[in-house]
């Protein structure tokens, strides 16, 4: 498969969720620098549209939680946006402060015409060998795949069971919560020939059965000895320190 030079040897690779959210604001440079120093690999990242076509590092489509305002980031432009968010990144900062580690775009939106102007922001950074597009929908993987034969791309599609679709629309790597990750389920992401990345804690605000009782993002100890025991290529979690203290070097992997 197309090698993805980001991944060095070590495995687990650790991927800061929206920055480092424990480490700093999330999706700031701030939580960046602090996942830098900490040892991480990949920093991850969500990204959305403002109102005038800005390329913007915000994970919730609204300004409720993080600033007390219920405007949604799509109706509302980038001066308003960097006013009520002064640690806000767009993109192009994103690219510039994530270096020189890899950089994970969670891409929030479905529309496949987002992702040229994604792409012509790696390619004029020269961060196309160390981004990686982070996509919901198998069509938009798709649609990914037909416009760079060479990006990485992680699969971050609801269905935990989607793994052959995933990798025919021509997914590098495959997403599974933590509550979904079995021993059979990442013996199917190799066999398909992708990487596996688990993400830790609850995917909804209202906790679900079966899941580990913490946020998303958040795990303890316990927690980080059993995901390291089902031997995933990747953990993505808000603290990467966690996992960094318990890593070992497991040997090669399907990445």
């Amino acid at each position: 498969m197309r090698p993805v030079s980001v991944f060095g040897a070590a495995r687990p690779l650790a991927i800061a969720h929206r920055g480092g959210a424990l480490l700093g604001p999330e999706n700031t440079a701030q939580a960046f620098r602090a996942s830098i120093e900490a040892g991480a690999e990949i920093v991850e990242t969500d990204v959305r549209l403002s109102a005038d076509g800005a390329l913007v590092c915000l994970h919730d489509a609204d300004l409720a939680r993080l600033t007390g305002d219920p405007r949604r980031v799509a109706e509302t432009d980038l001066a308003t946006l960097r006013a009520l968010l002064p640690g806000l990144m767009t993109l192009d900062e994103a690219i510039f402060a994530s270096a020189p580690l890899g950089l994970l775009l969670d891409v929030k939106l479905h529309e496949p015409r987002v992702l040229n102007p994604i792409l012509a922001a790696l390619d004029t950074a020269d961060a196309a060998p160390r981004g990686l597009l982070g996509l919901r929908d198998i069509e938009l993987i798709a649609a990914a795949r037909r416009l760079s034969p060479q990006i990485a791309i992680l699969a971050l599609v609801p269905d935990p069971d989607s793994i052959v679709a995933a990798r025919s629309a021509g997914a590098d790597l495959f997403r599974l919560w933590q509550g979904h990750a079995t021993p059979e389920r990442l013996a199917a992401v190799h066999e398909a020939g992708m990487g596996s990345v688990i993400m830790v804690g609850q995917p909804r605000s209202v906790a679900e059965p079966g899941y580990p009782p913490f946020p998303v993002g958040r795990i303890d100890q316990d927690g980080i000895a059993r995901v390291l025991a089902l031997g995933p290529d990747a953990v993505m979690l808000d603290d990467p320190r966690l996992l960094l203290s318990t890593r070992t070097v497991t040997g090669p992997s399907s990445i």
